[in-house]
This record gives structure tokens, sequence and C-alpha cells, in this order.
């Protein structure tokens, strides 16, 4: 059980390193509807991150990774092939950052995050979670790290709870925030989106180049 939570906590960082997650959940707290859209759009995440993960470790399961024949050749392949592609991103996420002086750019939908209803936000939420390309390879690379290890049904289930949570708490934590200090929340949430809006770029692109190049180097180790 401990390895195979330890194969899944930094790309369980990978998720929660998510800026465009959270500061759709800050928008979101900001406005008259922030009880219900803020934490359909976090019911969507985790959900969206539960189910990727299910779905890759069944699959994972269906391909015999822990096949002692071939298992550890296809899963070095995987990782190999998943970090070359985290590297690509870190390079375009790093492109993308904004010049001094430059003000980012943001999502065009972000603007209408104060007008999603509660359903929206919780297809939202399960859209950037399970679709996303970045957070689609992190979970991937779990669930083929869990499966490759051969373990039982237990320490699978327990791996995916700790991916999840971990994954997500970058998103819950704002939520959190709002409903046990709302007085105070607000200029604290204010300076975060600030922050993660300038800097966005550069911590995704340093994220994905740390990553991708750990998934290279297991891959050609094993």
């Amino acid at each position: 059980m401990g390895p195979a939570v330890g194969e899944v906590l930094p790309l369980s960082i990978g998720v929660a390193i998510s800026p465009i997650p959270i500061i759709a959940t800050i928008l979101m707290l900001l406005t008259p509807r922030a009880a219900t859209t803020a934490t359909s759009f976090l019911a969507g995440w985790v959900f969206g991150i539960a189910v990727g993960y299910t779905i890759f470790v069944v699959l994972g399961g269906v391909a015999d990774l822990s096949s002692p024949s071939d298992g550890n050749s296809v899963t070095a392949t995987i990782r190999v092939a998943l970090g070359v592609l985290l590297l690509i991103l870190a390079v375009r996420q790093w492109r993308r950052r904004p010049a001094p002086g430059e003000d980012p750019t943001l999502p065009r939908w972000l603007a209408a995050v104060d007008k999603v209803t509660p359903a929206k936000a919780l297809a939202l939420g399960f859209g950037l979670s399970a679709v996303n390309p970045k957070n689609l390879l992190m979970i991937v690379g779990a669930a083929v790290a869990v499966t490759q290890l051969g373990v039982g049904g237990a320490a699978i289930v327990v791996a995916g709870t700790v991916f999840t949570v971990l994954a997500a708490s970058t998103v819950a934590v704002p939520v959190i925030v709002y409903f046990t200090m709302r007085d105070r929340a607000t200029g604290w949430l204010n300076d975060l989106k600030a922050w993660l809006t300038t800097n966005n770029a550069a911590v995704m692109a340093v994220l994905l180049l740390v990553i991708g190049a750990s998934l290279i180097g297991r891959g050609i180790s094993g």
C-alpha cells in the first residue's frame, strides 16, 4: 500500500497546482451564488479526478501492466511518452508567459464564470479535471504507476483516494476558507487570484518540466 501511495503523490501535486481552476473557483466565490456554484464546481472537479483514475486503473488491469513478461517495458514506454508530452506542454506554457509589464492572458470563458449555474459549474469542474490534457496525463500516469505494482484492490482504492484528495485540495481550500472565514476571505481570495493570474504560465511550465523529466527518467530506468 505504501509504494502505491508514494507513486501517486507527485502526480497528485501536478494536478493540484492548476492555477486556472483555482482562479475559476475564486471568481465563483466572489459572486452572490458562491455557495451553490463553487461547491458544484468542486464536486465536479473531485468527480472528474476519481472517475478518470478509476477508468485508467481498470484499463491498466485489462492490459496487465503488472505482468513480469512485458509489463515493465510497456509501463516504461508509457512513462516516457507521458513525460515527453508533459515537456511539450511545459514549453508551450513557458512561451505563453507574459512579457514584463504585459497583462497576462486568461481563457475567455473565465469572464463569464460569474454567470454560470450550479449545473454548468458541475460540468465545468468535471471537464477541467478529467478532460484537460495536462490533468489527463497526470491521471494516466498515476493509474499506470499503481497498476504496474500489481497491488491488491485495497491498495488501489487507498492510493486513488489519496490521489483524488490531494489533487482536489487546492480547489477545495478556497471554498473551505470562504465558508469558515467569509468576512475575512474576500481580501485573501483577491490577492491569491491576482498572484495566480500573473504567474500562471511560469508556475505551470516549471511544474510540467519537473514532472515530465521525472517520468522520462523513471521510464528509462524501467
